[in-house]
């Protein structure tokens, strides 16, 4: 089964996770779970989901409060994209390539365009206030 397909309702998700089908509520109410919701505005939780709820169970258990147990998911989170995003950038790079190399006086110059300089989105433009209003300038 896939990691987040939505298929359990609240009460087999509670029974899972060893909850009672109020607490994954309250949950939910407090953003700590995001469950699915169907037309008629069920929840279905997918096995990421329980996973979190049985996380969420342990933090409280180890006397984390509700507060500081969301910021943790949070940065999981985060930190779970971050690693996509590395991987991605990994295939971006092909590993027996040169990009730098050395000249006859030691300086390091490129040696041609890496692929990551192509992938990297351009540098926002930033505007000082004045100039919003003004139109004039640019500054970077």
């Amino acid at each position: 089964m896939d990691e987040d397909s939505k298929v359990y309702v609240i009460s087999v998700a509670a029974e899972l996770a060893g909850m009672h089908p109020q607490t994954l509520r309250q949950y939910d109410r407090l953003g700590l779970v995001r469950p699915a919701r169907t037309r008629g505005r069920g929840r279905r939780y997918s096995p990421r989901d329980i996973r979190a709820l049985r996380e969420i169970q342990r933090l409280s258990q180890e006397g984390v409060n509700l507060a500081g147990i969301k910021r943790i998911l949070e940065l999981e989170e985060e930190a779970r994209a971050l690693r996509r995003q590395v991987e991605f950038l990994r295939t971006l790079v092909d590993p027996g390539r040169r990009v730098f190399r050395a000249d006859p006086t030691g300086n390091v110059v490129a040696d041609r365009l890496h692929p990551l300089a192509e992938a990297t989105p351009p540098r926002p433009t930033r505007w000082v206030p004045r100039q919003l209003t003004s139109g004039v300038t640019r500054r970077d």
